[in-house]
């Protein structure tokens, strides 16, 4: 999460130029209409997510960054990240980005043989295979599926219709969606999504605060942030 460049525009000395010049600055960074039908639920849940995140998740994130080792937080996330795998390649795949697909692979073998079952980044920081990350989201967005309206959700925060439908996909193709056996019974692997998600927020737990902190519209930040960095990465 994640981020907005501001350009100085020098002007010029032709009175007539300048005028052709402001009118396509007004153009080009004019406010764009956003479709958004349920901004007042959408206002309503970020709310509520922002003072969860503050008072529940960051001091959560920051007491687990007190207790565990940079290292190990290190370790826990290349872990995690080997292990998604399955939901990197197939997206590849479905964009037709075969050499990634092939440099995913490639990835996740050397992770789990020379980093030790991919507790360390073998593949990066050893052989330099470039990562790959995509998702069903990502590969709505590549065939030309529009993001849609934005939607707020309950703890997952921002997103939109487009993304909301690819977490099906998503869903499916995560390895900690399915079941494994404990004392109780066959389950899906929820207290590693758990830690993974804990783990996730302890490697950054200043960086909510820091990114909202002077935002005069947390949800129209929010939003537009969001967009963004989803069309960016559906670019890549």
């Amino acid at each position: 999460m994640k981020n907005f460049v501001i350009f100085i525009l020098i002007s010029v000395a032709s009175f007539a130029y300048c005028d052709d010049f402001e009118d396509e600055f007004e153009q080009e960074f004019a406010t764009k209409e956003v479709f958004d039908p349920l901004q007042g639920y959408n206002r309503v849940m970020t709310s509520f997510n922002d003072y969860t995140i503050r008072y529940v998740f960051v001091p959560i994130f920051k007491g687990y960054d007190f207790i565990v080792p940079d290292q190990a937080q290190s370790c826990i996330h290349n872990f995690f990240y080997n292990i998604m795998y399955p939901l990197r390649f197939a997206n590849n795949i479905l964009q037709f980005k075969f050499k990634n697909a092939g440099e995913e692979t490639l990835g996740f073998v050397a992770n789990i043989f020379i980093g030790f079952g991919g507790l360390f980044d073998a593949a990066g920081n050893v052989y330099k295979i470039p990562k790959h990350n995509e998702d069903f989201g990502q590969t709505l967005g590549h065939w030309g599926v529009g993001s849609g309206f934005p939607v707020v959700l309950p703890f997952l925060g921002q997103s939109n219709l487009r993304d909301i439908t690819g977490m099906v996909g998503n869903y499916y193709m995560n390895p900690l969606t399915y079941k494994g056996k404990d004392m109780v019974g066959e389950k899906p692997l929820y207290a590693l999504t758990v830690w993974n998600t804990v783990n996730e927020g302890s490697l950054y737990p200043n960086a909510y605060e820091q990114m909202t902190g002077d935002t005069l519209d947390l949800y129209l930040f929010l939003r537009d942030a969001y967009e963004q960095r989803r069309n960016a990465l559906i670019k890549e």
